[in-house]
Parts: structure tokens; sequence; C-alpha cells
């Protein structure tokens, strides 16, 4: 099959999705690690639209991509009104991109509802915008806003708004699913009819309000449409848009479609990551090919079948996307996790090893407590390196004290105290925060910061509890589980105890040592 164009616009459709608020500075390294990856086109924003998204492309005009082509954003020229004298085009053209994307109406109900105009007017503002930047020496794009559902109510019309594209100069012409709604079947009938009647790129964009966004695009391909646009991680507006993640690997693996290289291929797993970084979004375990989830084994029997033949369990290699296999940790697993573990960690543990069984136990008796390593791989990595004495505390803990304060009608402030003795000197810090776990997250990183500047770079992303014995009410125990990220990883950390404090000062202080190891800090 040709090599099918890709499409990213996770800088300008992604950035709608709630949560999400990009600086200058984070869509300059975004767009930098698509390009990177060997995304095609990069669609950085609106520029008529906002000062920031001028600034982007001003800037990026300094920084030239090394593979991709840098896109702008846009729609049709207003109504009644000339191309040469519309704001959001003369925007485009002083953004310097040299490509540009123009959205326009195919659906009459947007044409007569939202533009008040007629569907006359509304094929001249695709003519004269089209033909108006290409005569600039710009390339254009079309997309065609709600195709789907203006092609089901009618489809001479919507075809002539693609038509009119075409002939105006365009060298893309794109199907949108803008309400994301629409069924597979329905988009690979539509592209099938729409292929033969294009002579440009058929591009197809989806939307995911039916959870369908990734199979449509997959679905388009087949159909014959040679452009794909998406974004990293699926983000967008309301349900988010298809995710070119799943999109990228399936081209790749499942269908022969040579959209990038093998080496670009390894680097998905690592790009999905980054951009949930920047995003300040939690990354999905389940994500399929990329998520931690999605090569982990719990199941003994599972495990027992994986490490005899992975493709028992396993619909590809992992490395091939750049993720890797995961064996979890739990009463469920054996003493098998427990050494496959030890292997990923350089231990030279056997089956018969005292120390097999040590750790199995300990991890059997911390279960019944209420720990779960399975959910906590970056504790059970600590907890294996304490049992094997393989590993050297980074500061001691000599005591710490929170305190929480409510006076009369005024908003509740939580100070945390606390006292170490990092590399034989002794630290005495306070800092204030959100919350209790706050405070001490940001006290113990004050105290820490002056020996560790690598703790910067790193956050919590995630803070769970779960109370274990709803019976026991308030003296219940707890189980906190914590999440953190830096730029190129997730991890997981978790603390039990009665006490609230107690069991999130255990998850915290795993996560920040965990930190610390996996940086080889001395």
């Amino acid at each position: 099959m040709s090599r099918v164009k890709l499409y990213d616009t996770t800088l300008r459709d992604g950035s709608q999705g709630e949560g999400i608020s990009y600086s200058v500075m984070d869509k300059i390294r975004i767009a930098q690690e698509l390009d990177e990856i060997g995304i095609h086109y990069i669609e950085g924003g609106w520029p008529g639209s906002n000062p920031k998204d001028m600034e982007f492309y001003l800037k990026m005009a300094k920084k030239p991509l090394q593979n991709a082509q840098l896109v702008a954003f846009g729609s049709t020229r207003r109504a009644h009104t000339k191309a040469s004298q519309d704001s959001n085009l003369k925007a485009i053209l002083r953004s310097g991109a040299k490509v540009v994307t123009i959205f326009g109406k195919t659906w009459s109900l947007h044409i007569t509802d939202v533009l008040k105009t007629t569907l006359d007017e509304n094929l001249d503002m695709i003519k004269d915008t089209v033909s108006f930047l290409v005569d600039k020496g710009l390339t254009v794009f079309y997309d065609a806003e709600h195709f789907f559902d203006a092609y089901k109510e009618n489809r001479v019309y919507s075809l002539k708004c693609l038509l009119t594209a075409q002939e105006a100069g365009a060298k893309a012409v794109v199907l949108c699913d803008t309400n994301g709604g629409t069924i597979t079947s329905v988009v690979s009938g539509v592209i099938k009819e729409i292929r033969p009647q294009m002579n440009v790129l058929l591009g197809i964009h989806c939307h995911n309000d039916a959870d369908l966004a990734v199979a449509n695009s997959l679905a388009a391909v087949e159909a014959g449409a040679d452009m794909v646009q998406g974004t990293i991680n699926g983000y967008g507006e309301r349900c988010g848009n298809a995710d070119l993640i799943p999109i990228i690997a399936n081209l790749k693996l499942k269908m022969g479609v040579d959209c990038v290289s093998d080496d670009k291929l390894k680097e998905l797993t690592k790009a999905s990551h980054f951009v949930s970084e920047i995003s300040n979004m939690k990354q999905r375990n389940d994500q399929p090919f990329v998520g931690s989830s999605s090569f982990a084994h719990k199941g003994g029997v599972h495990i027992n079948a994986v490490m005899k033949n992975p493709r028992t369990y396993e619909h590809i290699d992992p490395a091939l996307v750049g993720n890797r296999r995961r064996i979890l940790v739990s009463e469920l697993a054996g003493k098998t996790a427990v050494l496959i573990r030890a292997k990923d960690l350089d231990f030279d543990l056997k089956k018969d090893d005292p120390n097999t069984r040590k750790i199995l136990q300990l991890v059997q008796k911390l279960e019944h407590q209420g720990y779960h390593f399975e959910a906590a791989e970056a504790s059970f990595e600590l907890l294996m390196k304490r049992a094997l004495k393989k590993y050297n505390k980074f500061f001691e803990l000599e005591g710490f004290r929170v305190v929480i304060e409510k006076l009369s009608d005024k908003k509740i402030t939580s100070e945390a105290i606390i006292k170490l003795k990092v590399k034989g000197v002794k630290e005495h810090t306070a800092a204030e925060g959100d919350g209790p776990v706050n405070a001490l997250d940001n006290a113990l990183r004050k105290a820490l910061k002056n020996f560790y500047p690598t703790l910067s770079r790193m956050h919590l992303s995630d803070f769970k509890v779960r109370v274990l014995d709803e019976k026991a009410g308030t003296a219940s125990r707890v189980r906190v589980l914590i999440q953190s990220q830096d730029e190129k990883d997730t991890w997981n950390t978790i603390g039990v105890s009665e006490n609230i404090i107690e069991a999130s000062w255990q998850a915290l202080l795993d996560s920040v040592e965990y930190k610390l190891l996996k940086d080889n800090v001395r």
C-alpha cells in the first residue's frame, strides 16, 4: 500500500481538550518531538484567533523542523467579503507558514443556521479563500467540516464543496467527522464513493464521541484515504480526537502501511509519555501499544505461557513501539513473577534460592495487609532491593510534623516541618501546601533540592486513597497510591496505614527514592 501522510493537530485541536493549556514553549517542545517521530504535517494553531499562536509561528521560523512541515489553521473568509480583506487570512500570511489548512462548511445546517448565509455564497467562500491563498504561493488543504453529516443529508451539495476546493487549487481535501458519531461502515462507504472523484490527497479527520475515531481512521485508509489527521493520546474537545499513537502502530504493524520508519516507530511510547507530561495529563495505563499495562501480565497461567512464548498473550513485540513487557507481582503470580522481576533488575535469583521465598512471603504478607504491588511497581522494586540489601538510603528521616489550621472563615492552611539527615548534613525545613500531603511533598523537596537537583524534574501526577475496611469507620486502614512523572517515565508507589498521613508519607518517600534510584544519583 502506498505511503500515508500523518497530520498532527495536537497543538490546535488537542489543546481544545478540557484541562489542557499550552504555553508557547510547550508548543515548541511538542512540535519538535512530533518532528522527531516522523509526523509529516504539524498543525501549530490558529494564528488569526489569538496572539499566542501567532507568537508560536514567529518563533518556529527560527527553529526549522527537520522532517515535518508546519501548518497554519484558519477558516474560509467571512460571508459577503473579499478574501484579501479577511483578517483571519491576513494573519495566516503573517505567520509565515507555507502550508495552511482551511476549514469550511459543507452541511446546510451550519451554513443557514450558523453562518446565516446561502449555499451558493458558501461555495464562493470556499473558492475565494483557497484560490487567494494558492495565489500567494501557499499549499492549501481543505477541511470539510461535518462532512459525513452533510453527505447523509445532501450528497450533491457536499460533494460540490469538495470539488470547489479541489478546482480552486487545494492539494488535499479532508473529510471530517466533526461530531464524532459516524459508524465505521458508513465512513468506509463514503470514502469509497468520494475517492474516485478526487485527484488530490484525500484525508480523514475523526472525533471520538462514539469511541470509533481510531477504527474510522483505519477504515478510511483501507477505503482509499491517504492522509490521517489526529492528536497524540487522542486529546481534543469533548471525547477527544483520533489517537495517532494506535493509528500509527496499526498502520505500520497490522496494515503494512509505510507511514513511519521502524526506528521512528520505536519512539512512540516515549513520544506519548512526553506529550502527556507537557500537557499535564495523566497517562492512561491501558492505552493500547504505549500504556504501562499494555503488555502487563498478572495471572499465573498467563505469565507461565508468556515466558515460554510471548505470542501466546501478546499481539506484537512491545519493543517495536518502545514499550516493554511487565510481569505484575502479586499473591496470584507466585515465584515466577519474583524471578522475572529480579532478572529485569540484574539480580541472579534462582527458584530454590532462600531470598526468592523470602521476597514472595514478604509480598504475600504485605498484600494481606492491604498493599497492592501490581499497581505500584516502583515500590516493589525498592522492596526487592531492600530485601536483598542492594540499596543504600539517600537520606534518613529524623521526624516530621504536619499542622493543619483553620481560623474563623479563612481557608484551611497546611504546613509540614521535616527533619532529615542527608549525606551527613542535618536539614530542618518547613513548607506550606494545598493540603497535608502537598505540604509534606514541598517540605521534603525543599530539604533535598540542594543535594539532589534532579528532583526538580519530577512531579506527582495522581493521588488516590482507598479505605480498606469500611466497617472500621474512621479507624480503618487506608491504601494510598501515588503516581509520579518526569519527562521520560511514569511510576507508581504505595503506602498502607491506619493513618492517612503515614500511608501518604510511605508512598511519597518511595516516589522520591525511586526517582533518585532510576537517575543513578549518588
